[in-house]
C-alpha cells in the first residue's frame, strides 16, 4: 500500500509490526505461528476504534500477546505429539540483532529452550517483563491477572530462568572461534578436535521432526557427543560442507550436503566450552535462514 494513502490503523500496525513478531516469536518459538498470530492481531486490530485507543503500540503488544497465548496452548499439545527432540524455529538474523546484548541473548536457542520450561501464562509475563520492560498494569490486561498476581508469577518465571539461563553472556568472537574449532573437526572427523572444543557434560539435541534422521532423545556427555557426530559425518557418502551464518542473534552452520541445506546447528557457549548443541534438521524449521528476519525490542 502506498505510504501517502495508508489508513491510521495501517499506519501503526506496520509501525510496530516486528516488534509484535518478535514478542509473538519469543512465545512460540515458531516463526511460521508467530507470522499466524500477526495475522489474528491485524484481523482484530482492524475491527478496533482507534479513538479509543490511547497507546497503539501497546495495544497491539496487548492483542499479540492473547493471541499469542491461545496458540501456545495449542503448540503445547503439538510438541506433545512431536517425534524426537522440539528446538525453536531458527532465523536468519540481521547484523543489528547480535550487536544488540539484550536482544541477541532473549533469541538465542539456549535461552528459547529455558523458556520452554515455563507455563504459557509465566512465559508470555517474562517475555513481557524482562524482555521487552512492559509494565506490570499493561501484562495484567494482556494476561487477564491482576497486577499483583503479575508480580508473583513474574519473580517466579525469573527466578527459574536464572537457574537455567547461561551463566554467562558469550562475545560473537568467542562464539564464532569455537564453532571454527568445531567445523574444523567436523571436516576432518577429529575426534580429538572434538573433544578438544567440547565441555565434558555437553548436550546435543537434534530436531528431525519425523521427517529427517536424528537423535530420538538428547545425547549428554563430549564422547557420546563427538562419537555421534563423527559417525554421522561418515555415514554420509554425499559432500558435507558447513558455512558460518548467524542465527537467532549468535554465530551458527549451515550444514549442506552436496549443495542441499541438511539442517543449522546453534550453540551453547560458556567457560570456553560448547555445554549445547542444537541441530535443526526438520526441513520444515528451515524456510527462515535463507532470508533475514527483521527483530526488535522497540
Amino acid at each position: 500500500m502506498d505510504d501517502h494513502t495508508a489508513d491510521p490503523a495501517t499506519e501503526a500496525f506496520v509501525a510496530h509490526r516486528n516488534l509484535l513478531f518478535t514478542v509473538a516469536y519469543e512465545m512460540l518459538g515458531s516463526a511460521a505461528d508467530a507470522e499466524d498470530v500477526l495475522q489474528e492481531t491485524w484481523l482484530r486490530w482492524v475491527d478496533t476504534d482507534l479513538a479509543e485507543v490511547r497507546d497503539p503500540r501497546a495495544y497491539l503488544v496487548r492483542i499479540t500477546t492473547r493471541q499469542a497465548l491461545n496458540r501456545l496452548r495449542t503448540l503445547t499439545r503439538r510438541k506433545e505429539a512431536y517425534v524426537g527432540p522440539w528446538l525453536p524455529e531458527p532465523l536468519l538474523t540481521t547484523p543489528d540483532v547480535a550487536q544488540d546484548v539484550e536482544l541477541a541473548e532473549s533469541v538465542s536457542m539456549a535461552l528459547m529452550l529455558v523458556l520452554e520450561t515455563l507455563s504459557p501464562t509465566e512465559r508470555a509475563v517474562f517475555v513481557l517483563r524482562e524482555v521487552f520492560d512492559v509494565g506490570y498494569d499493561e501484562i495484567a490486561a494482556a494476561v487477564d491477572k491482576s497486577p499483583a498476581a503479575v508480580r508473583q508469577i513474574a519473580h517466579r518465571a525469573r527466578r527459574h530462568v536464572d537457574a537455567r539461563r547461561p551463566r554467562e553472556v558469550v562475545s560473537e568472537s568467542r562464539t564464532r572461534a569455537a564453532l571454527e574449532s568445531f567445523r574444523r573437526a567436523l571436516a576432518t572427523g577429529d575426534l580429538q578436535g572434538f573433544l578438544d572444543v567440547l565441555a565434558p557434560d555437553v548436550v546435543l539435541m537434534s530436531d528431525g521432526g519425523g521427517l529427517r534422521q536424528a537423535a530420538p532423545r538428547p545425547i549428554s556427555g563430549a564422547d557420546k557427543v563427538a562419537r555421534f557426530i563423527v559417525g554421522g559425518s561418515r555415514r554420509h557418502r554425499a559432500t558435507l560442507t558447513s558455512e558460518f551464518t548467524m542465527v537467532n542473534g549468535g554465530p551458527a552452520l549451515v550444514l549442506r550436503v552436496d549443495g542441499e541445506i541438511d539442517g543449522v546447528v546453534a550453540i551453547r557457549f560458556e567457560d570456553d566450552r560448547i555445554t549445547g548443541l542444537y541441530y535443526v534438521r526438520n526441513p520444515e524449521k528451515l524456510t527462515r535462514v535463507d532470508y533475514e528476519t527483521p527483530l526488535t525490542l522497540r
